[in-house]
């Protein structure tokens, strides 16, 4: 991450590899994750549209809502009852495959609620580079209290 100072409202800018947070001189570390937070926020709201458009028909469901919110041990959780999936904001910071595959872990979870049998084979079949995925996912720390500022 690269941290620049400037005289304008802050803005978080990926220039890959690097992130790039822009604040005002002086913002302290509070304002940096303010600032982080509200931009990965942004982030998933616009990824993860396409990537139901995709998934929903190929897998025969729909969610209600998809909910983003800070979560400090899991990546996203599914309520099969109500169909609502939460993703973990930290996602943002994942590659767009990682993204892809929390998302269809949860959306499988509306056919099969646990992690059983039945759930790893219907992962096998929609996506059967799922564990290399999780592995890359499970990397790096969920929470952003575990990263640098």
């Amino acid at each position: 991450m690269r941290i620049v100072e400037t005289d304008a409202a802050p803005t978080v800018k990926l220039k890959h590899p690097i992130l790039e947070l822009a604040l005002r001189p002086g913002s302290d570390v509070s304002k940096r994750r303010e600032a982080l937070e509200a931009w990965y926020r942004e982030q998933l709201p616009v990824a993860v549209p396409p990537l139901l458009e995709k998934w929903e028909p190929m897998l025969g469901v729909k969610t209600r809502r998809i909910l983003v919110q800070h979560m400090k041990t899991k990546w996203g959780s599914c309520n099969p009852v109500t169909g609502n999936i939460r993703l973990n904001t930290d996602l943002a910071r994942k590659p767009s495959e990682c993204v892809e595959y929390i998302l269809v872990h949860e959306l499988l979870h509306l056919i099969e609620p646990a992690h059983n049998a039945r759930f790893q084979s219907l992962m096998d079949r929609f996506m059967p580079q799922w564990r290399q995925i999780r592995d890359e996912v499970n990397r790096l720390p969920v929470r952003h209290e575990d990263w640098a500022y």
